[in-house]
C-alpha cells in the first residue's frame, strides 16, 4: 500500500515537474533599423522568459557608451569594446517602441537541457571578467555573439540553408544604407576591395535580418540523426510604424560632387584666361584631399577594422597633397613652374582609367571628385605653358 501511495504521488508530481521545466523559453529578437548611423543595420538580442518565476529579461551584446575615454579614436582604430548587458524586457520593448523600430521574436525550439545550458552560458558571459569583448562589425558583433551562444547550447548541429544568394559585405551594407546616401558614401570610402569578395552564409549572418531569415530556415540535427526546426514560432512583438526618414541635407553626394566639378571647371577656365593660378583655391582643394587622405591612410595602416586595409581609394586620397601643399602655394605665388601638377595630371588619368579594373567597387561620387582634381591639375599645366609662349 505504501509503495502504491508513493507511486501515485510520484505520478502526480511528474506533470508539475514538467510544467516547471517547460516554463523557460528562449527567443531570438531582431530589431528593425533606426535612423542613426549605428542603428541603420538593426540589432539582435536573446530574450529569456521564466514563466514560473515571472522573469523576463533580454541578454544584449550591443551595449556600449560614448563616454568611454577616447571613444572616437578607439572606434576609428577598431578597438571599440562592447559588452553584454541584461535588461528587463519591458524597458527593452519601450526603448524600441519609442525609437519607432519594430521587434520580431523567434522562439527557439530547444530541449530543457539545451535551455539550461544556454542560460548557464549567458550567465557565464555576464560575469564581470567575461562581459566585455572587442567588437568587430563584420565578424564579432551582437548578432554573431547571440548565434554562437545558441549553437553552443544545442546538443547537435545547427544546419542552415545551403542555397543562398551570393553577396558581399558591401552589398549587404548597401541594402541597409538605401535612403541614407551620405552614410553610404562615407562607408564606401572606408571599405576596401575585401568588402567586395563573395561571402558565405555564415559571414552574411553579421546582419541581424539576414540572421533572422537564415534562422527561420535552419534545423537542428541531434546525435541520433533526428531533425527539428531551430525556430518553433515567430511573432512581431513590437509593431510600430517607423518615423519618416528626413534627409539632413537636400542634395546627394553625387549631386554635390557634380557641382564641385562644375566649380572646378569654371575656376580652371578663369585661371587659363587670366594666366594666373588662384593659389587660395589650391589650399582648399588639396587641403580637403589631403585631410581625407589622412583618414583613409590611418584606416589603411593602423586600424584593425576588417576590409579597410585593402582600400584602393588610398591611391586617390592620401596625405601627399597636404604635405606638399606649402611648396605648391609658394611656387604658385612666385609664378614658378611646378612639376607636381604635370605628374598629378598623368597619375589621375591613369587612376580614372584603371580604377574600375582593380576589383573594388567604388561609389559613383568618386568619379566627379577625381575629375575635379584632374581639371585643376590640367589648368596648372596649361597656365604654365601659356606663360612661356
Amino acid at each position: 500500500m505504501r509503495f502504491l501511495l508513493l507511486l501515485c504521488f510520484l505520478i502526480g508530481l511528474s506533470p508539475l515537474r514538467a510544467q516547471q521545466a517547460d516554463s523557460i523559453q528562449f527567443s531570438l529578437l531582431t530589431c528593425a533599423p533606426g535612423q542613426e548611423i549605428y542603428e541603420l543595420f538593426g540589432h539582435t538580442a536573446i530574450r529569456y522568459q521564466n514563466f514560473t518565476r515571472n522573469e523576463d529579461y533580454v541578454f544584449n551584446y550591443g551595449m556600449f557608451s560614448f563616454r568611454t575615454p577616447n571613444f572616437v579614436y578607439r572606434f576609428v582604430k577598431g578597438e571599440t569594446d562592447y559588452q553584454l548587458g541584461i535588461t528587463p524586457y519591458i524597458y527593452f520593448q519601450a526603448e524600441y517602441a519609442m525609437r519607432g523600430s519594430s521587434v520580431y521574436q523567434q522562439v527557439l525550439n530547444l530541449t530543457e537541457a539545451e535551455k539550461q545550458k544556454l542560460y548557464d552560458l549567458l550567465r557565464e558571459n555576464y560575469l564581470p571578467q567575461n562581459r566585455i569583448y572587442r567588437y568587430n562589425y563584420f565578424y564579432d558583433n551582437c548578432t554573431t555573439r547571440a548565434r554562437d551562444q545558441i549553437e553552443k547550447a544545442v546538443a547537435g548541429t545547427v544546419v542552415y540553408p545551403e542555397q543562398v544568394p551570393a553577396s558581399s559585405f558591401r552589398e549587404i551594407v548597401h541594402h541597409y544604407t538605401d535612403g541614407f546616401p551620405w552614410d553610404e558614401f562615407g562607408i564606401d570610402l572606408c571599405l576596401g576591395a575585401e568588402a567586395d569578395a563573395p561571402i558565405g552564409i555564415r559571414q552574411q549572418m553579421f546582419a541581424p535580418f539576414y540572421m533572422k531569415e537564415f534562422a527561420s530556415q535552419a534545423y537542428i540535427v541531434s546525435a541520433d540523426g533526428s531533425r527539428r526546426p531551430l525556430v518553433a514560432s515567430e511573432t512581431k512583438i513590437v509593431d510600430v510604424e517607423p518615423e519618416p526618414v528626413e534627409s539632413s541635407f537636400p542634395l546627394s553626394p553625387f549631386a554635390c560632387a557634380s557641382l564641385f566639378l562644375a566649380l572646378n571647371v569654371c575656376i580652371a577656365w578663369l585661371q587659363y584666361r587670366n594666366r594666373r593660378i588662384y593659389w587660395g583655391w589650391d589650399i582648399v582643394l588639396y587641403g580637403i584631399q589631403g585631410i581625407a587622405g589622412c583618414v583613409i591612410a590611418f584606416l589603411f595602416f593602423f586600424s584593425v577594422h576588417p576590409t579597410v586595409d585593402s582600400n584602393w581609394m588610398l591611391m586617390l586620397f592620401n596625405p601627399v597633397p597636404l604635405i606638399y601643399l606649402p611648396i605648391m602655394v609658394y611656387r604658385a605665388i612666385r609664378r614658378k613652374k611646378d612639376l607636381y601638377h604635370g605628374v598629378n595630371l598623368v597619375y589621375l588619368t591613369i587612376f580614372i582609367v584603371l580604377f574600375p579594373l582593380c576589383g573594388q567597387k567604388f561609389n559613383l561620387t568618386v568619379l566627379p571628385l577625381a575629375l575635379s582634381l584632374l581639371v585643376n591639375a590640367a589648368s596648372h599645366v596649361l597656365v604654365s605653358r601659356k606663360r612661356t609662349e
